[in-house]
């Protein structure tokens, strides 16, 4: 069986490209990217690398021949990667791809998240298409806590608009692993998957952890979604980039994210990690 994954160059698709690589034979795996020269020693050990640009779909269809089962990695344009996925998905069709997997999110339809509106034309896109289809649907990345504890250790304050709203945060390693996973198993078709974390968490954890591994109290500063955007708009980020992150706090805030399952733990067969594990296996933070 040969599998393709899209996006093969990223920090999920090569994880998922090593896992593929440790079960499948080289020769069944296809890494499609718009930079094939940045995968060159997965080329070297054997797997076929080909160039795909959602934004040419022309080149597709060449892109997916000869593969049964395809990973679609969700594209970073919010506003525009549901047409590019709606035309890969047709271009893995007319390939002869039969099954298809996509990273959706938690709850997609009427999620606040800016991300949601895509994942939910996505997923409409494969369940019309006539292929085999699965959702993984990823909770928020643990990793990006990293940066968040750092901070609040260095500062003593971790200042947010979440209010009491928890995150079942789940490590991008655990995604790729459940990923990977859904690529060589079978029956996996017509099931949807949140994959999370082992458990939900709020501001309130996140500043006790920061608080517990720098060794002085971090305080939870509690301010409105015009602050927030206030302050990462003064820490550099552009303001459009700031409202988009904002709109993963208010997906948390209203309940979006904070649903806790065993996916992992069914798909993979060990347990996810928690963010403490990988803050703590991080040098950034501690």
């Amino acid at each position: 069986m040969t599998v393709a994954v899209t996006g093969a160059s990223g920090h999920l698709g090569r994880r998922v490209a090593d896992l593929l690589l440790e079960r499948l034979d080289p020769s069944e795996v296809v890494l499609l990217t718009r930079t094939p020269e940045a995968l060159a020693s997965y080329s070297e050990g054997g797997a076929a690398v080909r160039y795909a640009d959602f934004d040419e779909p022309a080149t597709l269809g060449e892109a997916f021949s000869g593969t049964e089962r395809a990973l679609l990695i969700s594209a970073l344009d919010f506003a525009r990667r549901g047409g590019q996925h709606g035309a890969a998905i047709e271009a893995a069709k007319a390939a002869g791809v039969r099954h298809v997997i996509y990273t959706s999110i938690p709850e997609p339809e009427g999620n606040p998240a800016a991300a949601a509106p895509s994942h939910l034309a996505t997923e409409v896109a494969a369940r019309e298409s006539g292929l085999a289809w699965t959702f993984l649907r990823n909770s928020l990345y643990a990793d990006f806590q990293v940066p968040v504890v750092a901070e609040a250790i260095a500062s003593g304050q971790l200042v947010t608009s979440a209010g009491d709203g928890r995150v079942a945060y789940v490590a991008r390693d655990d995604c790729a692993a459940a990923a990977a996973a859904v690529l060589t198993q079978d029956d996996h078709e017509g099931k949807t998957y949140d994959i999370t974390g082992p458990e939900a968490i709020g501001p309130r954890d996140v500043a006790a952890l920061a608080a517990e591994l720098g060794g002085r109290p971090v305080e939870v500063v509690s301010v409105d979604d015009d602050a927030v955007v206030a302050g990462m708009i003064e820490a550099g980020a552009p303001e459009a980039v700031a409202r988009i992150r904002l709109s993963f706090v208010v997906a948390a805030r209203e309940g979006f994210l904070d649903s806790v399952t065993s996916a992992v733990q069914d798909i993979t067969g060990n347990a996810p990690m928690s963010v403490r594990q990988i803050v703590q296996q991080s040098d950034e933070a501690v």
